[in-house]
C-alpha cells in the first residue's frame, strides 16, 4: 500500500473520530493534547498523519518535541503521559514510525520514545521499565466491588471515613488538588507541573477529566486526577500529604474514584504506571489488581538512554537538593525544570 505522511492540518474531530475507532485507543491521543501541550509548556508538536492515495486517513501519531541543554533533545508520544504511540493500520503505523526516526535521525535527536498500550508491527527496540496497574470493575455495582476488596483495604477505607474525612469531585477541585499535589512532589524530591496544565486539562476535557480532593474539615489532605475514556478510568495523578497518613485519607481518595468509576458504568479502573515491584506498584496491586504490560519503542542516538530519571545516578542529586527546598520556593520553579522532562 502507498501512503503519504505528513504534519496533520485538519480539525480536531476528524482526528479524534479516527482515534476512537482504533484499537488500544486513550485519552493521550486526543487533539486536545496538542493545545495543551503547546500552550502549557510551549512545545513544538509535530502530529502526523498516515493517508492512503485517496486521502482517506488510515493512521495518526501525536508526537511532541522537548529540547533543553540540560536534559537533552526528545521526540515523545506523548511526554508527561502514559500512553500516546501511533494508531491505525499496520503498515500506517510502520510509515509513522519510519517518518518519525528519519525526523529524529535529520534533528540529532537523542531518543524517540513512541508510548504503546499494545505491541506495535515495528522492529524498534521496545523498553518494558514501567507497568500499568488494571482492575476490572462490576460496572454498575458498587457494593459488589467493595465487598470483593481485600478485607484490609477495606478497613483502611472506613478509618478515613470514621475520623471524618469527606470526598469531593468538580472542577472546583483542581485548586485545591495542586495544593496537595505541587507540596506531595516537593516531599518526593520531584519538581511539580504547574496548577496550568491542569486549569488547562479541565477547561479542554469538562466531562472526562474528574478532579477531586480529600477533605479532613476544610483542609484538603488528599487529591487525584484522571480520565475516562471508552470504558475506562485512569487515575493519572494522585498525592496525599505525610502528616495524615495515619488515618489513610489516599485510601478513601482511590476508593472514591472506584466508585464514581464503577456507577458511571466503567469496566476497568486504570492505576496508571509504575515501575515494577515499587512501593507503588504495591500499593496499586493491594486493591486486587492485575499489571498490564507496556509497550514505549525507542530509537537513540546513544545505548541505553531514556528520559531523565531519579533513578538515573547522574540526576541522583536532584531528589536530594529538592526536599530542602521551601514549598512555596519549589512550587515557583518546579515547573520551569519540569517542562523538560517527558
Amino acid at each position: 500500500m502507498t501512503l503519504l505522511v505528513e504534519r496533520y492540518d485538519g480539525d480536531a474531530s476528524t482526528w479524534n473520530g479516527f482515534v476512537r475507532g482504533q484499537d488500544g485507543w486513550t485519552n493521550c491521543h486526543l487533539h486536545e493534547w496538542r493545545t495543551i501541550i503547546e500552550r502549557v509548556f510551549g512545545h513544538e508538536c509535530l502530529y502526523l498523519a498516515a493517508r492512503s492515495t485517496t486521502g482517506e486517513l488510515v493512521g495518526v501519531l501525536p508526537l511532541v518535541r522537548v529540547k533543553s541543554r540540560l536534559f537533552g533533545h526528545y521526540l515523545v508520544s506523548m511526554p508527561f503521559l502514559n500512553y500516546g504511540g501511533p494508531l491505525g493500520e499496520p503498515d500506517a503505523v510502520r510509515a509513522l514510525v519510519d517518518a518519525a526516526v528519519a525526523r529524529a535521525v535529520a534533528d540529532s535527536v537523542s531518543l524517540l520514545e513512541l508510548r504503546s498500550r499494545l505491541p506495535l508491527p515495528i522492529e524498534l527496540p521496545v523498553s518494558h521499565r514501567k507497568i500499568t496497574v488494571l482492575l476490572d470493575l462490576p460496572a454498575r455495582e458498587p457494593e459488589r466491588l467493595f465487598k470483593s476488596l481485600d478485607a484490609k483495604v477495606r478497613s483502611q477505607v472506613r478509618r478515613a471515613q470514621k475520623e471524618g474525612v469527606t470526598v469531593r469531585f468538580g472542577r472546583d477541585q483542581v485548586e485545591p488538588f495542586f495544593r496537595v499535589f505541587s507540596r506531595h512532589m516537593r516531599d518526593l524530591g520531584t519538581p511539580t507541573q504547574p496548577l496550568a496544565l491542569f486549569e488547562t486539562i479541565a477547561a479542554a476535557f469538562p466531562d472526562d477529566a474528574w478532579f477531586a480532593c480529600a477533605y479532613l474539615g476544610d483542609e484538603p489532605i488528599a487529591g487525584g486526577a484522571g480520565f475516562r475514556w471508552a470504558n475506562e478510568v485512569e487515575i493519572t495523578w494522585a498525592s496525599a500529604l505525610r502528616e495524615h497518613s495515619r488515618i489513610a485519607p489516599n485510601m478513601l481518595l482511590y476508593w472514591a474514584f472506584l466508585e464514581r468509576a464503577t456507577r458511571a458504568g466503567a469496566e476497568v479502573f486504570n492505576f496508571g504506571r509504575c515501575t515494577p515491584d515499587g512501593g507503588t506498584h504495591r500499593f496499586k496491586r493491594q486493591w486486587g489488581s492485575r499489571d498490564e504490560q507496556l509497550w514505549w519503542y525507542q530509537r537513540s542516538s546513544r545505548p541505553g538512554a531514556s528520559t531523565p530519571s531519579p533513578d538515573d545516578g547522574a540526576y541522583s542529586w536532584g531528589p536530594r537538593m529538592w526536599r530542602r527546598l521551601p514549598a512555596p520556593i519549589a512550587t515557583a520553579i518546579g515547573p520551569r525544570i519540569v517542562r523538560y522532562i517527558p
